[in-house]
């Protein structure tokens, strides 16, 4: 799958309605992973595809939580998306906030891996080192037994996007700190140069 969206279109759009460095970094480092993803899976040419669905995942969250992946169709209107960008998008939020369920591998991984992102981002934060360069497998699995660490990333979410993927949880934390590895050092330097705009 191709697209005609420009990354920075997507960019300027997710900067539109999300001002809040969280929400900037999140979209920043989902696109990251996605991009690792498709090179890791073998959709290397779709690779700029898959970014940008990481990109505009939670282009409405920000102002429209109530309208999570509802709102997604209209602002992405903006910059003309594709059918099957906004499909891919409104399907991250499928059980939770949205009925468009997770067809392609494409928007599978992404259904799997956006709580994903939240919580080994906040394991990465606890350690010494704030970076995911240095975590290990064993010591994220611990923190996702632990139900009062970041509360809000749903381990159910997870589980249900590895077996939609027919990955063990193993495999998809394994695979998802390696994404997150790949693109931190970059993904920390832009979004820190987005919030200093």
């Amino acid at each position: 799958m191709k697209t005609a969206i420009t990354r920075p279109q997507a960019l300027a759009l997710v900067q539109k309605y999300n001002q809040e460095p969280f929400h900037l970094l999140h979209a920043l480092t989902v696109e990251g992973v996605m991009r690792w993803y498709a090179q890791e899976l073998g959709f290397g040419d779709e690779a700029d595809y898959w970014g940008l669905c990481g990109l505009l995942h939670d282009v409405d969250f920000e102002k429209y939580p109530e309208q999570h992946c509802q709102k997604a169709p209209e602002l992405l209107a903006e910059i003309n998306a594709e059918p099957e960008l906004v499909h891919a998008v409104c399907s991250h939020g499928y059980g939770l906030c949205s009925d468009v369920e997770p067809t392609h591998q494409m928007e599978k991984v992404l259904f799997a891996v956006d709580e994903l992102t939240g919580l080994i981002g906040a394991a990465a934060r606890m350690r010494p080192s704030k970076s995911v360069m240095d975590m290990e497998l064993s010591s994220l699995k611990k923190k996702f037994k632990d139900k009062k660490f970041a509360a809000g990333c749903s381990r159910e979410v997870i589980q249900d996007g590895a077996s939609r993927l027919g990955w063990t949880l193993d495999e998809v934390l394994e695979k998802t700190i390696l994404a997150m590895r790949s693109c931190e050092a970059a993904v920390n330097e832009e979004a820190a140069s987005l919030t200093a705009e």
